[in-house]
C-alpha cells in the first residue's frame, strides 16, 4: 500500500472512531454519560424509597442498611447519601438517617408509580405474580407524576396494589396501616389476608407458590414455633413462622362461632343448609369478586334450593335471594354442613 493510499485510510479510520465516541445524542460518550446518570439516578431513588419503607415501617435506617439495600460499597452509599443531604431531601444525625419532607415527598411519588404498575400488571396483564414486582422496580424509575396520574386513571385510580399495599394518592396521602400479623391470631379467629410482603423474593416466592394472596379468607388451626397451620379458602396450609409473618390479616367477627369439618358447596343435598367458609383459592379475579358480591363471605348460611334437569347448575338461597352456581364453582366454594332439614 503506498504511502497517500495508508494515509487516507488512516485518516478515513480516524473520523469513524471520532463520530461513533463524540456523536451528539448517539455517540458512545454520550451513551456512557447518559447510562453513568440513569444508574445514579436509580440508586438515588432506591435509596429514598428505602428510607421510607424503613420510616413506614418504625426501623431505624443506617448507612450500612442503605449499602446492603443497595448491595453498594460502604464508600459508596457514603456518596449517595452526602448527594442527598446536599438536594435538601435527607437528615444524617449520628449513625441514623432521615428523610426530610421534600424527601418524603419524592420517596412517595416512587412508591406510588411502582404500585400502580404492579396493579396494572396484576389486573391488566398476563404478567405472573413472580414478575410484578421486578418490572416495577423498573418503570418506577421511568414514569413521571403526570403519567402515572393518568395510570392511575386508566385503572381506576387503586388504593391499594395486588400485595395488599396501600397506593399514595397524587398529593401523597395513604391510609393508616391496620390488622396484625398472620402469627398474631388466635386458635380458630378467622381473618381476611389484606398485605403479602413481596420483599425478600424468596420468602415471597414461597408465600406464591402456597397459593396465598390478599383476599382470602383463613381460619387459624394452630401455631407453634415450628409452624403456623390454618385453612386457606378451605384448603389446609402450612408455613413456617418467618414465612407467616410476612402476611398481615384483618380479623372477621362472624355472629356465631363456626366448628365442624369443611367439605364443598356442590355435597349439599336439596333442602340441606351449611355456613360458607371460604371460596377455594383457584377461584380468582372477576369470578372471586361476583362471588363475593352475591354474599359468598365466611360466615354466610347458604341453602341448596332447587336442581335443574341437568343437575347443573344448582340455585342457592344465599341471604334471601336465589343464585345459579355451576358444579365447577361449588366444587371450589367451602363450607361447614349445619342441619339437614
Amino acid at each position: 500500500m503506498n504511502e497517500p493510499l495508508m494515509l487516507l485510510t488512516i485518516g478515513i479510520f480516524t473520523i469513524v472512531i471520532f463520530v461513533l465516541l463524540f456523536y451528539p445524542n448517539k455517540g458512545i460518550i454520550y451513551i456512557w454519560k447518559k447510562s453513568r446518570y440513569a444508574n445514579k439516578k436509580i440508586l438515588i431513588e432506591d435509596a429514598l424509597k428505602y428510607l421510607y419503607n424503613c420510616e413506614y415501617n418504625n426501623v431505624n435506617c443506617t448507612l450500612n442498611g442503605v449499602a446492603g439495600n443497595l448491595s453498594i460499597s460502604a464508600d459508596d452509599a457514603t456518596d449517595i447519601i452526602s448527594r442527598l443531604e446536599s438536594m435538601g431531601l435527607v437528615s444524617a444525625k449520628k449513625d441514623e438517617l432521615s428523610l426530610t419532607s421534600d424527601g418524603r415527598s419524592y420517596a412517595l411519588r416512587i412508591v406510588r408509580v411502582h404500585r400502580l404498575w404492579e396493579k396494572y400488571l396484576a389486573d391488566e396483564t398476563s404478567v405472573t405474580e413472580n414478575e410484578w414486582h421486578q418490572k416495577a422496580e423498573q418503570i418506577e424509575h421511568i414514569l413521571t407524576p403526570e403519567q402515572a396520574d393518568l395510570l392511575a386513571a386508566q385503572i381506576g385510580n387503586p388504593v391499594f396494589d395486588p400485595h395488599g399495599d396501600p397506593i399514595p394518592s397524587a398529593s401523597g396521602e395513604l391510609p393508616q396501616k391496620k390488622g396484625k400479623l398472620l402469627t398474631e391470631m388466635k386458635i380458630n379467629e378467622f381473618a381476611n389476608i389484606i398485605h403479602v410482603e413481596d420483599e425478600p423474593h424468596a420468602i415471597y416466592s414461597q408465600i406464591l407458590a402456597e397459593g396465598l394472596y390478599p383476599g382470602m379468607q383463613i381460619r387459624m388451626m394452630e401455631i407453634s414455633d415450628k409452624r403456623v397451620k390454618f385453612i386457606a379458602n378451605g384448603e389446609e396450609c402450612i408455613l413456617s413462622p418467618l414465612i407467616a409473618k410476612n402476611i398481615t390479616v384483618g380479623v372477621i367477627k362472624l355472629e356465631k362461632q363456626i366448628d365442624g369439618k369443611f367439605k364443598p358447596l356442590s355435597s349439599l343435598k336439596i333442602g340441606e343448609k351449611g355456613t360458607i367458609l371460604g371460596i377455594g383459592k383457584a377461584l380468582r379475579g372477576q369470578q372471586r369478586r361476583r362471588l363475593m358480591d352475591l354474599g359468598i363471605v365466611p360466615g354466610t348460611k347458604i341453602e341448596a334450593e332447587l336442581q335443574s334437569l341437568t343437575g347443573d347448575p344448582v340455585a342457592y338461597k344465599v341471604r334471601g335471594t336465589t343464585v345459579a352456581l355451576r358444579k365447577q364453582q361449588t366444587d371450589k366454594i367451602f363450607l361447614v354442613n349445619d342441619e339437614v332439614n
